[in-house]
């Protein structure tokens, strides 16, 4: 059992890559280097999942990568949320609000491209039906950390990671 979960963690997206929508067709908003290094030094690398909301709006289901992706030889360590709903714009600079609810997968190389898609799809997948039948992970969508009503400026460039609480 994965002690530190659900996990709440809150920063602004910045720009990755571009690897996620480019190569992977799964876009991602990368969280920055001081909320991924706020971590606590017992989080496990790989693929979780669980709910994500972007300026305090909806919250969606998403997939979250953190850890140094080997197939691509990633020097930092990362945190890379793909949220499954489509956005018809960038949201770098947006805040980003997420629950990590569970853990899929530790994170592994791929011996192709072609492997590394097919594993993303499955944790998509698997992800989906994870919080669509698992009521504990379900009910945290509905938690009052995604509905803050205290908006952030833009300009506020500070994030922030707060993990176990409800």
């Amino acid at each position: 059992m994965l002690n530190y979960l659900p996990y709440y963690a809150s920063g602004r997206i910045v720009e990755g890559f571009r690897r996620g929508s480019s190569e992977l067709g799964v876009p991602t908003a990368n969280y920055p280097l001081e909320v991924v290094k706020s971590l606590p030094c017992c989080f496990k690398t790989g693929i979780y999942y669980g709910w994500a909301n972007v300026d305090n709006g909806p919250v969606y289901k998403m997939v979250m990568s953190i850890g140094w992706n080997p197939f691509y030889n990633n020097k930092e360590k990362s945190m890379e949320t793909h949220i499954l709903h489509d956005f018809d714009c960038d949201l770098y600079g947006s805040l980003l609000k997420t629950c990590i609810a569970g853990f899929l997968r530790p994170e592994k190389d791929f011996d192709s491209l072609e492997d590394l898609i097919r594993a993303v799809q499955e944790d998509k997948s698997l992800a989906k039906d994870l919080l669509d039948t698992d009521e504990s992970k379900s009910s945290l969508q509905y938690s009052q950390f995604f509905y803050d009503t205290c908006k952030e400026s833009k300009n506020d460039k500070d994030s922030k990671s707060n993990g176990g609480g409800t």
